[in-house]
């Protein structure tokens, strides 16, 4: 679990990746594979191998060929292999993510209802006056979502406004939001609440 704050006069932003690995999915110490080697020390059945004295077939004549007779041969269907499924993009931000992604050579990110309920909770709750600005139960929400066993949460929040390519910009001038922008994941989800004084604060959740 990784967690970093950047503090600046206009602007915030804070990182939290967790990967969760159930402990009923982990090998025990004592774990391992074995072969079984075939064939070593063990008694062949007989007629696998032929004797040496066994004598060879002789030829068989064939048979003359049967006339041939135009049949028609029915085409061979071809299926059409399996299309990935379309990137669905429904915010700047996630564009801006999968921009990102694209310069590392990695896949894009597509959209997810789920991460996005959990994106508009915590950018809300953040945006709520008294609150203290910190990652709270974004990640185990993201989890809820059941989209993988590693998720992360990117936040931040920017004085004036929203403002989507300077706090991608922030998020990838630091590792610890850089790492979740390209860590291995396949979803995402972005929201924007802004307070009354006009602060924006984003929450962009990760599986």
């Amino acid at each position: 679990m990784r967690i970093l704050a950047w503090l600046g006069v206009f602007a915030v932003v804070v990182a939290l990746g967790a990967a969760v690995i159930p402990q009923t999915l982990r090998p025990s110490p004592s774990a391992h594979l074995q072969t079984a080697p075939v064939g070593f020390g063990l008694a062949l059945p007989h007629g696998l191998l032929p004797s040496p004295a066994a004598s060879i077939p002789t030829a068989v004549k064939p048979s003359p060929a049967a006339p041939k007779t135009n049949v028609p041969v029915a085409p061979k269907k071809t299926t059409a292999a399996p299309s990935r499924p379309a990137i669905v993009v429904r915010s700047t931000q996630q564009a801006l993510i999968n921009q990102d992604r694209a310069r590392y050579h990695l896949a894009p990110l597509t959209w997810s209802t789920c991460l996005y309920n959990v994106a508009r909770y915590e950018a809300a709750h953040l945006a709520t006056p008294g609150v203290a600005f910190k990652h709270y139960d974004g990640v185990s929400r993201d989890l809820g979502c059941h989209l993988g066993r590693q998720v992360g949460e990117n936040i931040g929040w920017y004085s004036g406004g929203i403002n989507d390519s300077k706090l991608n910009a922030m998020f990838m001038a630091s590792p610890e939001h850089k790492a979740n922008i390209l860590g291995p994941y396949h979803y995402v989800a972005t929201a924007w609440a802004v307070r009354s004084d006009g602060t924006a604060y984003i929450a962009v959740e990760f599986g």
